[in-house]
Order: structure tokens, then sequence, then C-alpha cells
């Protein structure tokens, strides 16, 4: 329990993973300067706690070690104890991720480094629990045997220090290869997938299962491009189940973090949103690729939750939303039978509850329940004798009910933070959205969260990493930028202002200064001017988000066909070959940048429209080119009367024909004929 009469250093920071720990009575530091010189000058051994607000774990490891007076006791008179929030600084995170992998052989949060003063790591793991339990060694019992070893045994932690230093280093920056960049990559990649399916539950490989959002994306390119109706099959599988479990909101809409089983039935109920961000973007393309309305319905849902629960009044999109409410995780979501027949009455509630998984017994913790769909409802109807439309009915009345009902409990805590790059994935989606589901709520939020980023985080040539509290702060990372970019871009072609493709441009040649290894190829995670760690890291593979460098492929190979900037696309490729050996080796490592090999590799259809923008034939023609499933593609605009008028390469001589909207379909640097006819540009995108 919190005791308010302790205070230390994190009450003066603005992250909400911080600031919960701000009455701890460890003495806690934030990341700086004033730590570092301390463990310097008292030669203490550093313990370097990292965590995030909606990490549940996170919160069991605070109330049981860092609350407790015997523990901070410990930490106080034998470490410097520093405390950083990973989605303020995932460099660092980064570093003692691969670190604490090396070390203990898994990953995950909270974790708990041990480190010189001149920050080499020794020691390290993930969750410890107060004694000793469950195979792992007891935190208190942990800092003493840490503490003796490094009075008495310094010389062998320094030698153990080296050793990982210097597999962190041979890790972090990979060499540039030769190789012809090839199709084989990705086929090992779809072949590997195709081995790892769950045909039973969906998705890839054993619990716990991470909704496969890179995957996914990578398996649709691939079905469009050679036609193999497996893949399609894998992904609409997929879909499905993971939106028909518990891993999804069925009240509210929205994904939790994961499932903890093989069958997307219980999650860790924290709604992150980067997840929502990327599984927008699946569920849009499969529902531009098959037309079902179930994935528009899920896009929707989702989008709708975000700008409900994770968007800032001023703009902006929020970080994160908690697992736990009232000390419990999950406590928000779950229900009983009893609360639903006492919402819904017990004779619709046996139904609402039947449908939903709902029982005594209970699926989840303390006979509770997180509800999900076992079956489809008119196979649910034929099994019940209940008529499908008083089903639907039943089910939409029992939600909204629901829903309403579930407001009135004790929220979980929100991570109001605003990231820079998560913002630039949710812009990219929201734009995508809303120019393919013709939602303009969704379109002019995006802009608005554009504006407030480009005002609030961005002074023209450098981005603050995270806002709160009306301050920026910390200086970005590579993803900042590059998820930026494509969320620009993605804003432009669905609303043709050329603010957002000139910003796009800007950020463009700013990420290039900044990041690129120009000797090598490829990017470095943190900038050149960017406090020195250990190491400095070219992120490479995917993990929960993209890597900064397979956004900034797709992104580069995108803003050089609409821009004509050559440049943008020669430091994609040289991006690509400095992978090339993981592509090749370890392709699952890098499904975001097998997405932009696919681009690359493919023939990339360059669309402009011309003409009057406000006017029905060029809405119609919208309509039709955002109808049509073609990934590999970008869309300009060329304005009838020059008021939008842009002086980029793909307009040259692309005119309207008699004042009609007018698609010109050009690749392979060879156009078709200018038309006019919707469905003739139709037949000819598909």
């Amino acid at each position: 329990m919190v005791n308010d009469k302790f205070s230390n250093r994190l009450s003066s920071e603005t992250s909400p993973y911080l600031l919960q720990h701000k009455n701890n009575p460890v003495d806690w530091y934030p990341w700086g300067e004033a730590a570092l010189a301390r463990a310097k000058s008292e030669d203490k051994p550093i313990f370097l706690s990292i965590g995030y607000s909606a990490c549940h774990w996170c919160h069991v490891m605070e109330h049981e070690s860092f609350e407790d007076n015997e523990v901070a006791n410990i930490l106080n008179a034998n470490f410097i104890s520093i405390k950083v929030d990973r989605e303020e600084r995932p460099d660092i995170d980064s570093i003692y991720m691969d670190a604490v992998q090396m070390i203990s052989g898994q990953g995950g949060w909270p974790m708990s480094m041990f480190l010189f003063p001149d920050l080499r790591p020794f020691y390290g793991g993930t969750y410890f629990p107060p004694e000793d339990r469950w195979g792992r060694p007891g935190f208190k019992s942990l800092l003493v045997r840490i503490v003796e070893m490094y009075k008495k045994d310094k010389d062998n932690l320094h030698t153990n220090a080296l050793k990982i230093v210097e597999s962190l280093q041979d890790y972090s920056e990979p060499q540039s290869s030769d190789g012809v960049l090839s199709q084989n990559y990705i086929m090992n990649a779809v072949s590997s997938l195709k081995e790892r399916f769950d045909s039973t539950w969906g998705g890839f490989g054993e619990k716990p299962k991470f909704p496969p959002s890179m995957a996914l994306m990578l398996l649709l390119r691939v079905w469009k491009r050679n036609g193999d109706k497996e893949l399609l099959e894998i992904v609409e599988f997929t879909l499905q189940r993971m939106a028909l479990g518990g891993m999804y909101d069925q009240l509210g809409g929205g994904f939790h973090r994961y499932s903890v089983d093989e069958y997307w039935l219980i999650p860790h109920f924290e709604k992150m949103l980067y997840d929502n961000a990327l599984l927008v973007q699946v569920y849009i393309e499969a529902f531009q690729a098959t037309k079902n309305e179930f994935y528009k319905s899920i896009a929707t849902e989702t989008l709708d939750y975000v700008l409900r629960e994770m968007s800032s009044p001023e703009g902006g999109f929020y970080a994160a939303q908690d697992a736990d409410s009232e000390g419990e995780e999950g406590k928000f979501f779950a229900w009983t039978p009893s609360e639903i027949y006492e919402v819904l009455g017990e004779k619709e509630g046996k139904i609402f509850a039947s449908f939903y998984g709902v029982t005594e017994k209970g699926n989840f913790e303390k006979g509770t329940n997180a509800l999900f769909i076992q079956k489809p409802p008119k196979k649910f109807c034929e099994d019940n004798n209940i008529e499908y439309e008083k089903l639907l009915f039943l089910l939409q009345n029992g939600k909204e009910k629901l829903f309403l009902h579930r407001e009135k409990r004790i929220k979980p805590g929100l991570d109001d933070k605003i990231l820079t790059s998560w913002n630039g994935l949710m812009i990219g989606s929201m734009a995508k959205a809303g120019r393919i589901l013709n939602n303009q709520n969704y379109l002019d939020f995006a802009e608005k969260s554009a504006d407030f980023i480009l005002d609030k985080m961005w002074n023209g040539e450098r981005f603050v990493r995270s806002y709160r509290l009306e301050s920026g702060k910390l200086n970005a990372y590579l993803d900042d930028y590059a998820f930026m970019i494509q969320g620009l871009t993605e804003l432009y072609e669905s609303t043709f202002n050329s603010r957002w493709l000139d910003a796009a441009v800007d950020i463009a040649h700013q990420m290039s200064k900044l990041f690129e290894d120009n000797e090598s190829g490829g990017f470095f995670f943190t900038s050149k001017d960017h406090e020195k760690l250990i190491v400095r890291k070219k992120m490479s593979q995917d993990g929960a988000i993209p890597s900064g460098n397979s956004i900034a492929v797709l992104s580069l190979l995108r803003l050089s066909r609409i821009s004509g900037e050559g440049g943008f696309e020669k430091m994609a490729e040289k991006t690509m070959k400095v992978f090339s050996h993981i592509l090749d080796s370890a392709p699952a490592a890098l499904h975001m940048m097998l997405v932009g090999l696919d681009f690359y590799l493919d023939t990339p259809m360059e669309i402009v429209l011309s003409g009057d923008l406000e006017s029905e034939d060029s809405k119609e023609m919208l309509n039709v080119i955002h109808s049509v499933y073609l990934p590999n593609k970008v869309l300009a605009f060329n304005s009838i009367d020059g008021s939008k008028k842009l002086s980029l390469p793909i307009l040259k001589d692309k005119s309207p024909i008699d004042n009609n909207a007018t698609v010109f379909l050009c690749e392979n640097y060879a156009c078709k004929l200018p038309m006019v006819d919707p469905e003739v540009v139709r037949k000819s995108l598909e």
C-alpha cells in the first residue's frame, strides 16, 4: 500500500510509471547525471528497474518489494536505484533487455538489472518474488548476495560484464551484404509461418499468443501477389479467432495486450495504443481484400474505443490503459452471471451469458469471466431455438446496457503521456480507415492529432519523444521519425493536404541527417547527438512494434514514389542490405521489413486522380480506388483549379480530360491511357 509519508526523487517526473513509485521508501533516482555521478563517486552498483505503467507484474513487484521497508533499506544502503519508463527511454530498455536475455535466457518486464557505475551490466532478471519461490530467488536474498559479490568478488563480476558488453556490441551493428535482395527471403518467412500456424485456434506457435499483426500483413501481400488461398485462410482464421476471444473487449472494443492461453481467451488486460493501431490496419486490409463486414466492424469498434478512451482533447493519442483496477488485474472487464442477470434480467441475461461463455465456475480468477463468443450467432440460434433477428437485438441491447453499467466501475489507470512514434502508427491507421471506410470523423481526428504532434512535439528539425502535462521531453528516437513519416504519408493519401506530404519529406531528410549510417547503411536507433550509452544500436528485429529500420524502409520507398526523391529509395535499399543476412537466416524477426521488401520487389502502382476534389465524380473515383486491396501503390491528387497543385514529378502531364475526374495508372515507368469511367478504373486495378 502506498505510504504518502515517503516521497522520493520521482515526485517531480511526468511519466505516469515513474510517478507510480514516487511514494516508495526506495530512494529512487530517474535516469540522469545525478544518479550516475553518485554511483561513481561512492563506487556503488546500480540497481536499474525498467517497466511501464500498464504492466501488471511491475505493479506486483512494486507492492511486494518496493513498498517494503526492509527491501528499501537494503537498496538505499548498498545501491543507487534508478527507475526507467521503457516507453520514454526505449534506448536504455533495448540495451539492457538484450543483456538480460543473454544472462537469463528470457526477457520481460519488470526488468531488474545490476550495473557497474560505468553502466556495464553484470547480472539481471525480470520479476523477482519477495521470497524464494517458483524456482526464482527471492528479491531480498538476491540483493544480499549481490552486495556480497560486489564487495568480495568484483573481479569476476568485471569479467562477466566485459563479456556481456562485447556480445552486445557484436549484436548491435549488423554488417552490410552485397547480396541480391531476393523474393526467397519472403517465401522462407511464409513457409515458416505455414509450419507454425495453429489450425485449431489461429495465430502462430504456442501460448502465450501475441497478436501477429505484421505477419498477417505480410501474408496478405503474398496472397495478393501469387493467389495462394491458404495464406488468405490463415489470415482470416486468425483475425476471426482473435476477435471472438476474450483478448478482444466484446463490450467496449479494442484489443488487450496478449492472450495467456492458446485460445485467445484470457488476456493480460492492458490495452496498448500500438497494438490497436497495428491491428486496425490488418482488419481494414482484410476488409478491403474480402469485403467481409465483420472485419470492418472490428476495426470500427477498435477506433471508436481509441477515440473514446485514448484521445487527448488537444489532439494526440494516449499510450496505454492499465490491466489493473482496484488492485486486481482484469476486474473492470470481468463478469459473473449474477451481475449480468442484475442488469439484463434473468431471462435475457441467461441468453446473453450463454452466448458470451459466462458460467458460474468462471474462466478467469475468483469465478469471474472474460466475455468471448463460443459459436456463430446462427449456430447458437439453431442450438437454442431462438430467432436470429431476436438474438441480434438481444445481444446489441445487452452490450449497450452492460457497457453503461461497466462505465460505473472504477476504471483501470490511464497512461496519458503522448509518444511521437505510437501516435505516428495510430495517425496512419486512423487515416487509412478514414479513407477506406469513408469516415470523416476518423480523418478529422487523424489530422487533429498530426497538427498536435507537429505543433507541440516538432520544432522543424527535431522531435521530442514524449509529451505530458503541457510539456515535451527527451530527444526522440529513430522510430519517432520513421513512424511519423508513415503516418503523414497515409494522411496525405487520405486528404491530399500537401502540408502532410511536405512534413513527411522534411522529417525524412532530418531522419537521414540524425540517424543514418552513411558508410554501411541503415539507421541507428539513437541520433548522432544522443546521450552515449554502452552501445549504439542498429535495432533490427520487429517486436511488439515494428523496428524503426523496418518502418523506415517502407516509408522511404513510398515517399520516394510520391515525392520523386530517388535518394529515399537508395536509403531504403541500403538498409535492407544491412539486414539481408537476418532476412535470409531469421526472416521471422523482420516481418515488417519483408513487407517493405515486397513493395520494393513489386512494381508498385502509381495512381493519380486529377480533377475537383469536391465534385461527385472525383468522390466516386476515390471510392473505387479505396475499395480495391492494392497494398503496393501510391496515390496522389492533381487539382483541376491549381489550388492543391503540387510540383511533383508524379503529377506531370496529368490534367483532367474535359474537366472530368480522370485517373492515371502508371507502373514500371509506363502509364495506361487516362480513364474517366469508374468501372474501367475498377477493372484495371483488380
